[in-house]
């Protein structure tokens, strides 16, 4: 844990010195002082891209990569599933939805318009598609079966899907261009209101999940195991995928969807730290972290001039982990 932790502090540094303006420590840390008003003579256009640009998107990153993985962490444990993702429930539909219906139609044709209304719009969306998958997957006794709301939240994906097609393919085709840039993600728009946002939003989630760390321990037996053990099964469910939704369609909301992080992180997580959730939830969330913010900075770093959405760099790195998991639980089955 400690290594993790120092190699995120690591990686927080490099993300901020490096970029198409290159900058030294010195600088960072000359801009930070200026800001806190301790240094004078800093040069104004760096202590901008320190502490107004660089600053917010390396945190933002940070908070998303380790609010998707425990989220990820959380759904596996839930549901007994080994490639359940954040996007289980079909939120990442709701909220595209929710984002082309302002970027297409005269919501978004004005120019004052901003990511602010298309925040906004994708975690309605996304929140709307979550009540939708509830109400489906939830028995007359008012239980969540796992299996029922995976199925639910495919059905809801799909259909969201199509919707999102189709109001892309008969609105404003000069939108289309900025509907795939978000639904691919980024954090290049992240600024201190919404990094804010995003981080208590994320450490909220992490301390009630860390007091459910026993509890998802029991999960890893069965319902039926962990009742007997004087687990409220309904009642925790619920807790649990309500507080990882939510975190998910904040997430989504303010930087598009990011595919794989809490699918694969969870993965490393246990072959590092074991199963135990004491270990794997703060494990997961310091990898996620690490991981979103070298992604971060190669996507902004990799091709000169051209910055790469943080969706297609996570797939690159995900897919091949993703079939490595797949070849490794069937061999073990």
């Amino acid at each position: 844990m400690v290594g993790l932790v120092g190699l995120l502090i690591l990686s927080l540094a490099i993300g901020v010195v490096i970029g198409s303006v290159g900058l030294s420590l010195g600088e960072v840390f000359a801009a930070v002082g200026a800001r806190l008003h301790l240094v004078d003579g800093v040069d104004p256009a760096t202590r901008h891209i320190v502490v107004n640009l660089r600053m917010p998107r390396v945190v933002t990153a940070s908070a998303v990569g380790a609010g998707l993985a425990v989220a990820g962490a959380v759904l596996q444990s839930l549901t007994g599933n080994v490639l359940a993702d954040p996007y289980l429930l079909g939120m990442s539909s709701g909220a595209s939805v929710g984002a082309v219906v302002v970027l297409t139609t005269s919501l978004g044709s004005a120019a004052t318009v901003g990511m602010g209304a298309v925040s906004t719009a994708a975690f309605i969306g996304a929140l709307g598609a979550l009540a939708l998958v509830f109400a489906i997957a939830t028995t007359r006794s008012g239980a969540l079966l796992p299996n029922r709301l995976i199925l639910a939240g495919v059905a809801v994906a799909q259909g969201g899907a199509a919707i999102t097609s189709a109001i892309v393919y008969f609105g404003d085709r000069d939108a289309a261009a900025t509907v795939l840039r978000w639904t691919l993600g980024s954090v290049a728009g992240a600024r201190w209101p919404s990094t804010i946002l995003v981080a208590v939003t994320v450490t909220a989630v992490l301390a009630v999940v860390w007091l459910y760390a026993r509890t998802l321990d029991a999960f890893a037996f069965g319902d039926r195991a962990a009742s007997s053990l004087g687990v409220p099964v309904v009642a925790t469910r619920w807790v649990l995928y309500l507080v990882v939704s939510l975190c998910t369609a904040v997430l989504v909301a303010q930087t598009g969807i990011i595919g794989f992080v809490g699918l694969v992180i969870p993965h490393i997580a246990r072959a590092i730290v074991g199963p135990l959730h004491r270990r794997l939830l703060p494990a997961t969330a310091l990898i996620g972290a690490v991981l979103l913010v070298w992604t971060d900075i190669l996507a902004r770093t990799v091709l000169p001039g051209r910055e790469l959405p943080l969706g297609l760099v996570t797939a690159i790195v995900g897919v091949p982990v993703f079939v490595w998991i797949l070849r490794s639980h069937g061999a073990a089955a």
